[in-house]
């Protein structure tokens, strides 16, 4: 804090506030020239929403699915310590069950990103739109 208070910094930010103020004028007789003859321009770059929003709910879908997978691989192991008759490839049939499916689920999601991601990238980028007020 002290080496910014030193003299040399206090008056290199005083010419840089005297060059401000004695451009000041000029820059409010330009702008007010611009509002006179209605030719002020106002250029606004903004987020694109129609592309944003189905990319969120693209991520929400994979986040749920996801979980859903995740819960089903945790039960079926969880189920694999209960006794049945029923049994596939000598485990209990219903967690065997359970993660075929989780096993299809996952690889189905795997491609549909892959799919998906491919289709994306071949896709010409699109400009940000602009608003212009005038």
């Amino acid at each position: 804090m002290r080496r910014s208070i030193s003299p040399e910094n206090v008056f290199a930010s005083l010419l840089e506030a005297r060059e401000f103020v004695g451009k000041l004028p000029e820059r409010v007789n330009k702008v007010l020239d611009l509002l006179s003859s209605n030719s002020l321009r106002l250029r606004i770059d903004a987020i694109d929403e129609r592309e944003l929003i189905p990319g969120l709910q693209k991520i929400a879908n994979r986040i749920a699915l996801g979980l859903v997978l995740a819960a089903l691989i945790v039960g079926a192991a969880l189920m694999m310590q209960v006794p049945t008759p029923f049994r596939i490839f000598g485990y209990p049939g219903l967690p065997m069950i359970f993660f075929l499916v989780a096993t299809a689920g996952g690889a189905a999601l795997a491609g549909s990103i892959v799919v998906s991601d491919r289709k994306q990238n071949r896709k010409p980028p699109t400009p940000p739109s602009r608003s212009k007020l005038a």
